[in-house]
């Protein structure tokens, strides 16, 4: 199966942690044709640039710019064929004391890209969501849930001739900076470590887990629809233990907009949801579910961590400290 990109794609948020591992994919694979690292800090650009050189042999460029300024997409977005749109604030409690910031980057900054995609003649945008967009109670989970309707409901807005444009949705990143993960390693010097809230839940997916998703949903994508693989889950003590082990626990109370357990698939999602084996698709109210396959779930269907958890392997685990 050929799973190449044909074309440029443009990734937002391109010095992340999921862009870099989206660069190293795109490069190690020879998926692409050419790869524009988009993003607003030329530290970790100049950092980035000194793993992988712009220019030939890797048909890589780094182009400054931040997603809340529609003129620079526009003039970045030339000749693109395809973009993850990855840029986001997203730490919760910045985003709690931060509303307004994180409004403009998430929403506004959603909009920017798929307006500019429209005028630019793009073939395909991807955003990636978070299982915290899913019956949101923190304000970043609520930027995340309006990002993901602007981009379900553009191919409507663009009209015939605009890009298709989906979502992708999945749960925490082992190994993404400020994970839990190197806060325990941190901590664990001291013999004792920190949770929130014994009872806690949560998917997990690892860098290059993520970076093959987005890349299988942008190559499958119809346009309108949100897909969501299906993950390990595990409770925050069975993932302390593995990380920390023989380290006392200290419980200090959750934290305003932490959920106790996380769901990818709300009860209350509009439109069909279709089980296509190793992911879950949700196809938008408006949109007749017909071309995907898959088997379609009972109305109420729930996909909660709470309700899954197993025992992640110590593998993704170590891959996610190395990371």
């Amino acid at each position: 199966m050929d799973n190449r990109i044909r074309g440029t794609i443009l990734i937002t948020g391109g010095t992340g942690s999921l862009g870099q591992q989206l660069v190293e994919t795109l490069l190690a694979q020879h998926l692409s044709k050419k790869i524009i690292v988009f993003s607003r800090d030329e530290w970790k650009q100049s950092e980035m640039g000194k793993r992988w050189p712009g220019g030939h042999p890797h048909a890589l460029r780094y182009f400054l710019g931040d997603v809340r300024d529609r003129d620079r997409l526009h003039r970045a977005l030339a000749g693109v064929d395809y973009v993850i749109h990855a840029a986001a604030l997203k730490q919760v409690p910045s985003c709690e004391y931060n509303p307004h910031e994180a409004v403009k980057t998430n929403v506004l900054g959603t909009q920017n890209v798929i307006d500019a995609a429209i005028d630019r003649g793009v073939k395909r945008v991807l955003l990636v969501s978070s299982d915290k967009a899913v019956d949101p109670i923190n304000l970043y989970g609520a930027t995340k849930l309006v990002a993901e309707k602007l981009a379900v409901h553009a191919c409507a807005y663009a009209g015939a001739g605009g890009p298709l444009v989906a979502v992708c949705r999945y749960g925490n990143v082992l190994g993404s900076r400020g994970s839990v993960l190197h806060l325990w390693r941190e901590q664990a010097a001291s013999g004792r470590i920190a949770v929130t809230d014994r009872r806690m839940t949560r998917f997990w997916i690892t860098l290059p887990e993520a970076a093959t998703f987005v890349l299988r949903s942008l190559r499958e994508m119809r346009g309108g629809e949100i897909m969501i693989p299906k993950l390990p889950a595990a409770s925050i003590l069975e993932l302390a233990a593995e990380v920390a082990p023989g380290c006392a626990v200290d419980e200090i109370g959750i934290r305003p907009g932490e959920k106790v357990h996380e769901t990818l698939i709300s009860p209350n999602e509009e439109g069909a949801i279709l089980d296509q084996g190793d992911h879950f698709t949700v196809v938008p109210a408006n949109v007749d579910p017909a071309p995907w396959s898959g088997t379609r779930m009972p109305r109420g269907f729930v996909y909660m961590s709470g309700d899954c958890a197993v025992q992640l392997a110590r593998a993704a685990v170590r891959g996610g400290l190395a990371s």
